[in-house]
């Protein structure tokens, strides 16, 4: 149940974040539209107040008398004519109060005369009409009405000389009200949008994430069966998720393996150690009945022979858990000879080839033609020397155990690798079974007894320590027929 509840999380959490992200987004640009039509709208105010006081200004340029003036109507244009001493000319009819422009009054002084004398009448001059000077917001009162205006302000000279103002305004009330429609409408709006982007993305997000609470359900099955053979569910989408399957199954693969090798493992050195194990207490059981015929020899085989079973279990048991040794640096070419040295009796004569390297006796590189050591063919590498040794012994072993007359080993310094070869002069390897040599308990002579042939750890321990060291353990066809053995480690 938790893990639905945290997989409801991430739903919920998703669409908490995209919906609080889209209600900003929509907030930040509700607010931009808003402003830039409340500007526009502004505009448009301005441009009619402007085109109004110049309409009038026109009129009293041209003479128009005070009186005579064609006003707008009040309530859609406000006009108010003063003079640069503040007494008001003209008004527009039904004007009551006025604020905003800098005259108050609306109430035309009844000694405003006409703009052209009587004796000028057919004077074809006119006066002039200047630009628009002030723009500003006031309000204005009509029919018992106060509402709010936008200004504009036009100096204008008549024919008799005479500077006056011409205050005109453009009703900013519809402006007004289309921009609170719009705010209510966005408002409204809001809401709605904001469920359909949650529940979208609410959607969106649990059909994206049914394959990972497929791929946990099949999880949570295998760990309650502990069947590592089965897999979780691999969508065809071919996105994180499905990769995130395949990675899955293949980490399900790689334990299944792990798991049943150590299963094989344990059954095969379970096996192994129970023969040695009954052979030592029947023979110590035969001495304590009969003391005369307790075979000695044989037990001390027996107790050797578990003795180095349980040494290769426990070895690989190390090497398994990648348990590193000291490392030291030393001479592969010495550590060789020091190894075939103490094989001097054995039935197969061994052969060393260490041509080119420069080795004492001592198992260390002399220093080369340079006067540093380890310089030109020398063969040194670095790790575990009783490790390496170990690796050394397996394959001289193996050798000894299947060549007719002669085992011929080589060093060689080739490059960035040091390289041991072991050859024999045996029936070889077939190539299809050249790797499972390596494999665990495997022994290729089943006909074989365990006593002369191991119990199959030796190639497996030698190719696990090369492995460790950087290097590699591989088997081929040696030149005699029999088999090659080449063993590379890095060259220090």
């Amino acid at each position: 149940m938790s893990g639905v509840r945290r997989a409801g999380s991430v739903r919920a959490k998703t669409a908490i974040g995209a919906t609080a992200v889209v209600a900003v987004a929509l907030v930040a640009a509700g607010v931009v539209v808003l402003l830039a039509l409340r500007g526009s709208l502004g505009g448009q105010a301005d441009a009619d107040a402007d085109a109004e006081a110049r309409r009038v200004a026109v009129q009293i340029a041209a003479g128009t008398p005070y009186q005579g003036l064609e006003l707008p109507d009040a309530e859609d244009h406000p006009v108010q004519v003063v003079d640069r001493d503040g007494r008001v000319l003209a008004v527009s009819d039904g004007l009551e109060a006025i604020s905003g422009t800098g005259v108050p009054g609306v109430t035309p002084d009844p000694g405003a005369g006409t703009g052209r004398d009587d004796d000028d009448a057919d004077d074809p001059e006119v006066g002039e009409v200047g630009d628009v000077g002030w723009r500003g917001e006031g309000r204005a009162t009509v029919d018992g009405e106060s509402a709010a205006y936008r200004f504009a302000q036009v100096e204008v000279t008549d024919p008799r000389d005479e500077t006056v103002l011409v205050n005109a305004g453009a009703s900013l009330e519809d402006r007004r009200s289309t921009v609170t429609t719009a705010l209510w409408s966005m408002l409204a709006g809001l809401p709605v949008l904001l469920a359909v982007v949650a529940g979208v993305t609410w959607w969106v997000t649990r059909r994206a994430l049914a394959p990972v609470e497929g791929i946990r359900r099949e999880m949570a099955a295998i760990t309650a069966s502990a069947d590592l053979s089965r897999r979780v569910p691999e969508p065809d989408s071919g996105d994180e998720v499905a990769r995130l399957a395949r990675t899955t199954n293949d980490t399900l693969a790689a334990l299944e393996a792990s798991v049943e090798r150590r299963r094989r493992f344990v059954a095969d050195a379970s096996h192994e150690l129970r023969s040695p194990i009954a052979s030592l207490r029947t023979q110590l059981e035969v001495g304590v009945a009969h003391p005369e015929l307790l075979d000695l020899p044989g037990a001390v085989a027996d107790t050797v022979r578990l003795q180095n079973l349980a040494s290769d279990l426990l070895l690989l048991a190390r090497l398994d858990a990648d348990e590193h040794p000291a490392r030291e640096s030393f001479d592969l070419g010495g550590l060789l000879r020091a190894a075939v040295g103490r094989r001097a009796g054995d039935r197969i004569p061994v052969d060393v080839d260490t041509d080119g390297l420069e080795t004492d006796g001592a198992g260390t590189s002399a220093p080369g033609a340079s006067g540093v050591e380890g310089a030109g063919g020398t063969a040194r590498v670095a790790g575990s020397r009783g490790r390496v040794a170990r690796v050394i012994g397996n394959l001289l072993d193996n050798a000894q155990r299947h060549a007719r007359t002669v085992v011929a080993v080589q060093v060689r310094a080739e490059g960035a690798w040091v390289v041991l070869r072991v050859d024999d002069d045996g029936p070889g390897v077939p190539e299809a079974d050249r790797e499972r040599v390596f494999e665990r308990f495997v022994r290729l002579d089943d006909a074989r007894s365990r006593d002369e042939g191991g119990a199959g750890l030796g190639l497996a321990i030698a190719r696990d320590i090369a492995r460790a060291h950087g290097g590699d353990l591989t088997l081929t066809e040696a030149p005699s027929g029999g088999a090659r053995f080449e063993f590379r480690l890095p060259r220090v």
